[in-house]
This record gives C-alpha cells, structure tokens and sequence, in this order.
C-alpha cells in the first residue's frame, strides 16, 4: 500500500467523512523522494564532505598534517563537551579465576566519584610487565562477558599481552536504567545510550563523551598495573568499541597501537547506506566541520593502527577501503606506510577468528616487536556469570551511585547559575540573537517570505478545507491545509502539532471548534512530520536518523522547523494582507511542536497575539533529570541549557500572552 493511500484512509478516519476521490496529502511521491528533509540534508551533507575531501588533498607535508590533526582534535574534544579532572580509581579485585596460563581479575574502579566501571582483567602467567591493550565492548547486553569479548581477552593473554574488557554504560554489569526488580529497563542497548544522549546534547555534551572517559579511566587503571607496561599500551573493540576504540586512538597519545573492528567506513558510505547510528556516533556539527570517518586515523598518524573488517558488514566495506586508502597516502607522506593496514575477512558484522588472529598479529608487532604468526582458532569462553564483579549484578545498587542522567542533572544545576547571571546582565534583544544562532535560526534580513502553492480544496459540511504547498528558500516544501469557515473572522489560528498538519483535527476536535468560533485555521507539516516525515518514528526516539543527519550538520532539527512555523506564521499574518496592516495570528501547539512554537513567540513575538502550548514541556531542564524522556530527542538543541530554558523563550515571547494547558 503506498503512502498517499495510507494518508487517504488516515484522513477518513481523522475527520469522521467518507472521502470520495478526494486527499488531503499535497506532495507527489517524486517530491517525497527528492525534495523531502532526509534528502535535502544528505546533499547537504555530501556538499560538506566535498569540502572536507579537498582539505584533505592539501594535507602535502609533515607541517600541514601536524596543523590539520590540531585543529580537528581540539574540535572533537570541544564538542564532546571537554573531559573532568582525574580522580583516585579506588580499584579493587573482587574475584580472581586462574585459567591454563593467565588470570582473569574481575575488577572496579572509579571513572568519577561513585561512577564505577566493571572489568575483567586477563594477565599472562608472566614474571615482566608486559603490554596491555584495553577492550572496548560492543553493543552487547552482556558487554564484557560477551564470548567475543572474552576471546579479545584470552587471545591477548595467550599471546603475551594484558586485556582489560570493560562494560560500557547501558551495558553489562553499568545499566543506566533499572526497573522495579532491579533490572536493565531495556534490553536494547542502544536505546539507553540515546536516552543519556537526550539529556547530555541540552547541556552541551555527547553520550560518546561519557564514553571516551570511562575508557580513558581505563587506560589509567590498566597503566597502573605492575604487571603491565605504561608505555606499551594497545587499543581494540568491535562495532560501538569500533567506535570507541576510532574516538580514543584519535584523542589519547597513549595509545601506541590501535585496531578498531566493524565501524570505520566514511560519512558519505553510511549516509548513502543504513544512515547514522548511535547517539554516540555522532558529533555535533562534525560533518559540517570536516570530520570524517577517516580523520579517526589520521588524527594519530603516524601511529600504528589496523582497520579490521568483514566484507558483508552493514559499515560499509567500500568506505573502509577509501578511508584506508586515505590513511595510507598521510602515513606515506610522513614516512611510516607500514604503520597502517587493513584486513577484510568474508562474513557479517563481528570479530571472526581470522580478524581477531590479525588484530593480535598487529598488536604482538607493534607492542612486543614480534611478527610471529598468530593462528585463527576457536577459543572456548565461560558462563558470564563467572566474570560478574557485583552479586547484584549492577553497579547502581552500590551505595550512592551516580548514573550519568544524575551527572548531567548535576551539570545542568550549575548551568542553571551560570544562565540566571547571564540573563540578569545581558540585555534581552541580545539574548534572542544568541538563541537565534544557536538554533540556526536566521533573521528577516537574511529570509524571505514563503510562497505558495494553491493545490485545490476539499468540501465539509460547514467548512472548505484548502491544500497548500509553502516553499520557503531553506528548499523543504512544506504541505499546509486551511480551515476555512463560511465567514471568518479577521485573526486566524496557526495550529502546529506533533502529528503535523491532521492533528486534532477530527470530528468535534479542537481544530473544528475554532471553525465553529469563526476562526481561520492553518496546520502544517513541519519539516520530517506528516508527509514529509521518512517513516521511521520511534514513539522513544523520534526520527533518530534525520535527527542525527541535521545533528552531524551543526543544525539543530528544532531551528529548521522553526523557521517552517516562521513562515507559516507569515504566510498566516500577511495572506492578502498589507505588509504594514497583518492580521492577528494566534498561535496553538501541541507536545513537541509546542517547544516549536514557543521558540517562534519568542524570536518574533510581534507576530503572534496569543500561544496556547498543549502537553508541552515547562523546561528542558526537567527532561535532563527524566531518565524515559520519551519524544523529547528531536526537540533538543545542544549546548542549549548553557545560555536558555524553556522560561526564558516565555519571557521574550510575553507571559500575558502564553498560556500552557495540559490533558
């Protein structure tokens, strides 16, 4: 079934009529395809990646790439919303098993004051310090006791090397949620990780930030082992310790030898394929900086690393290649072409055996100067729970704990402080120039009134429905429908909800009892909603992927649609009207698109009479503290709560003029 039909039967049944050779959906499925948001931001996104590949064609000696691997780390770092100061690890062995020629110590430590990471140790029965490599988990519920995890650890420790594995958040033995028995809310990992991401994108961090650190504190800890070598220190993971692994080995000169598993790939590759991953597998604005995937290896250039891959992986293996590719020409210009390398094993996304042999070739090469073969073999594992360090199972059961929604709920009650200040000595017109910027919000002098499009009109019993098309110079059209009753009144509602432009708009709903006062009403479809929207909403998560794409782009999914209320709201006031005499526009919004329209009442209060915001939140600050913050993803603008909150939109909007009601 297509989706205009889908959109025909939605329309039946919202509105209560039986609709006869008649729809309510105003763009063609050639439109859909080609000028909807999702592709307006990936030709966006590959015009951007252009750029960052002819800075890179520039990169010609030793000075320039030194120059370059400056500028994109101190971005990376700032983006991710700086590092904390170190503090005591506190490590402890909880438990250790003896295997036939290493051991295994389940260990804790601290990466923050009462913020544990869980471990298991693999050492070989060795009597000289020897190199360590540090094993970041994957997207695995069970995370370091998951059997490939296991088997990075034991195949370092056949082979002469310390492994540290150790869970990540929303993982393992660290779930960041629990429910009522004491167990992981939610079985997919990821989902926790977006959820830290809601909260950590509005104060200005990243969850790859929490994540970087932990695995930081997990070189620290490694480091200081006396059976380990601080100077011989090797980094690996496979999939979102791919990830981690590419964010360290770029951040972290400690990390001599590095082999990130089943991740690199280059932004063009997986916007043109499965589309952005995880929360922390994106980085505000990176795309739009210039920093690709490969600029993860070449930010450590000329240290050694191995890309390990699989040819049938959802990353995709034409990007590895091309990312290698790049690494190569860099390390040949500073003199040190065997310093990286790539290995493609057949199969699907994972470790397999051969990849792992190769990973422990290259460590054993760069870490004990030995190029003996390493053979690919089955390796057995144990049960997991022999690896468990907490008889609970979770290190939120100890005694004052922190999750990361209580340390960003921390920082954001700082932030707090730091915005009453800024907003008492800074005049409110500035203000607003600063949301606008940070919103990528631009000013009347910069935009220009939306034309439109008049798609014909549909017949009610005591009201004609009008089908619009705005097109505004962002390039997104816009579908719209006006309300109209037999004779309007002057003023006219602009009416914005989460559904876009059907919402509440059935049979005795809130839109037909403003016709029935004589109100004009107009709804929209903001950009990614209704028919514009790709498909893929998560009632958690919202549309994650165009999120992530307009993220990566620097430009925060609210900012676009605000300038999509913007223009409806001038399409509303100015529809054959004066520029110098525009009707009164009231202004509704409903859940998420209320966050919307507050933002529009606050940059051009003089547009609207009255905003009605419905089911909306009062604060971003609340949703930092929600560890469910259900829907709230694509409304998130990052770094928001160090300059505003929702309040302060309400002061330039007008209290006397904005009323929340809530159902």
């Amino acid at each position: 079934m297509n989706r205009i039909v889908l959109a025909l039967l939605t329309v039946s049944v919202l509105f209560g009529h039986q609709v006869v050779g008649q729809e309510l959906t105003c763009l063609t499925e050639d439109q859909l395809a080609n000028e909807g948001l999702y592709a307006h931001l990936q030709q966006q996104a590959y015009a951007a990646l252009d750029r960052r590949t002819t800075a890179y064609e520039q990169l010609k000696t030793p000075g320039q790439i030194r120059t370059y691997q400056k500028k994109l780390r101190e971005f990376f770092v700032n983006q991710l919303g700086g590092f904390p100061e170190r503090t005591p690890l506190n490590a402890r062995t909880v438990r250790t098993i003896h295997a036939d020629g290493y051991r295994i110590e389940n260990v804790i430590f601290d990466s923050l004051p009462n913020h544990h990471i869980t471990a298991n140790l693999y050492l070989p029965d060795t009597a000289s310090a020897v190199p360590g490599v540090v094993v970041s988990s994957g997207h695995s519920r069970t995370a370091k006791t998951a059997d490939y995890n296991q088997r990075f650890g034991i195949m370092m420790a056949r082979n002469g090397m310390a492994a540290l594995c150790f869970d990540p958040i929303g993982q393992g033995e660290r779930s960041q949620i629990l429910n009522a028995d004491g167990q992981p809310q939610y079985q997919g990992t990821t989902t926790e990780h977006f959820m830290v991401g809601v909260g950590s994108i509005l104060v200005g961090r990243n969850t790859a930030r929490y994540r970087v650190w932990d695995a930081m504190r997990a070189i620290d800890y490694l480091s200081s082992r006396p059976e380990v070598d601080a100077d011989r220190i090797g980094f690996s993971g496979c999939s979102g310790g791919g990830t981690v692994t590419s964010y360290v080995m770029a951040l972290d000169d400690r990390v001599a030898c590095a082999a990130p598993a089943c991740y690199l790939t280059t932004f063009r590759q997986l916007i043109e394929t499965i589309g952005p991953q995880d929360a922390e597998q994106n980085i505000f604005g990176q795309i739009a900086f210039g920093l690709d995937h490969p600029d993860y290896v070449l930010l450590r250039a000329p240290k050694p690393t191995l890309i390990s891959s699989t040819t049938g992986d959802f990353f995709s293996i034409a990007g590895a290649w091309e990312n290698y590719r790049q690494a190569k020409r860099v390390y040949a210009r500073l003199g040190f072409p065997e310093r990286v390398d790539l290995v493609e094993v057949e199969g699907k996304h994972g470790v397999h055996p051969q990849n792992l042999a190769t990973i422990a070739h290259w460590m054993k090469r760069w870490l004990l100067d030995s190029d003996e073969p390493v053979s690919a073999v089955e390796i057995e594992t144990r049960p997991p729970n022999d690896l468990l360090c907490l008889e609970s199972g979770q290190v939120l059961t100890l005694p004052n704990e922190r999750s990361v929604f209580d340390l960003n709920a921390e920082y954001e009650s700082e932030l707090a402080q730091q915005r009453k200040e800024l907003w008492k000595t800074t005049p409110h017109d500035q203000m607003a120039d600063r949301i606008r910027m940070l919103l990528g919000v631009r000013s009347n002098s910069e935009s220009k009134p939306p034309q439109f499009k008049d798609l014909g009109r549909v017949q009610r019993d005591n009201y004609h429905i009008d089908k619009l098309v705005l097109r505004t110079d962002f390039g997104v059209p816009l579908p719209g429908l006006t309300f109209h009753p037999p004779v309007p009144v002057d003023d006219a509602y602009l009416y914005l909800h989460d559904s876009g432009k059907l919402g509440d708009s059935g049979a005795d709903g809130p839109i037909e009892k403003l016709i029935d006062e004589g109100y004009a009403v107009v709804t929209l479809d903001l950009s990614g909603q209704g028919e514009t929207a790709t498909g893929k909403r998560d009632p958690l998560l919202t549309d994650w992927k165009t999120y992530y794409l307009s993220y990566l782009l620097g430009k925060p999914l609210l900012g676009i649609r605000v300038e999509d209320a913007l223009a409806a709201a001038d399409f509303v006031a100015y529809y054959q009207k004066k520029r110098d005499a525009p009707r009164k526009v009231h202004l509704v919004g409903v859940g998420q698109a209320g966050i919307v329209a507050l933002h529009a009442a606050a940059l051009h209060p003089e547009l609207f009479t009255t905003v009605t915001l419905r089911n909306t939140p009062r604060s971003w600050a609340s949703v930092v503290r929600q560890k469910t913050p259900t829907g709230q993803l694509d409304s998130t603008v990052h770094g928001a709560l160090k300059v505003y909150d929702l309040p302060d939109l309400v002061r330039l909007a007008g209290a006397d003029k904005v009323r929340f009601e809530d159902e």
